[in-house]
């Protein structure tokens, strides 16, 4: 068998490449598993998102989510929402840490017991996360969202308008007409003048 991925001959019964460790196994089920009237095409399979690059996965990924409908207002709304469940969860942990820890360090030795009553502080570490997860989905999210729909609305407004009209040239035997002139009524006043002293 040839390894996809570094193209070295192996043989059939060993399960990972010897050269670059690529599940061979793996390959052999996606070849087993294909319909045999269609061309088998590595793109469509897991090897193609293993050798794909960062950006390209990127791309990748956000295509599949505007394709499921989840818009950056949708994740930024997902953001404070799990900020509001893990700060609700820091709460809890640490009301539930406080009364559990004074309830042993009672029972303890006196040194001791001091630790004991302060371990409830470490609930507060979920609790600061999520209100961080909550500032940041309300304020900085917010800002990379109105961002993303700028940039959409001019790229949409470049793409709808006409293209821009430069200057014609110059055509000088073009006579263009204008709306006012300053000696028009002049000129009228003058024509009817020359016509009363003819009669």
């Amino acid at each position: 068998m040839v390894c996809p991925r570094c193209q070295s001959n192996q043989n059939d019964d060993i399960k990972f490449c010897t050269s670059c460790g690529a599940n061979l196994e793996a390959v052999r089920e996606a070849l087993a598993r294909r319909e045999p009237s269609t061309k088998f095409d590595w793109g469509n399979t897991w090897v193609a998102d293993m050798f794909m690059s960062g950006q390209a996965a990127e791309l990748r990924k956000l295509e599949i989510e505007r394709r499921m409908g989840i818009t950056p207002e949708v994740k930024r709304y997902n953001e404070i929402k799990a900020g509001v469940i893990v700060s609700s969860v820091g709460v809890a942990v640490t009301v539930f840490l406080f009364f559990l820890m004074h309830a042993i360090a009672n029972q303890a030795p006196s040194p001791d017991a001091d630790i004991l009553r302060s371990v409830w502080l470490a609930g507060l570490i979920p609790f600061m996360v999520g209100v961080a997860l909550i500032i940041n989905g309300a304020v900085v999210s917010k800002r990379i969202v109105e961002a993303i729909e700028r940039e959409q609305k001019r790229t949409n407004t470049l793409e709808e308008a006409p293209a821009t009209r430069g200057l014609r040239a110059a055509d000088t035997s073009e006579f263009i007409p204008t709306g006012m002139s300053v000696t028009e009524g002049t000129t009228r006043h003058l024509s009817n003048t020359g016509q009363k002293v003819e009669q």
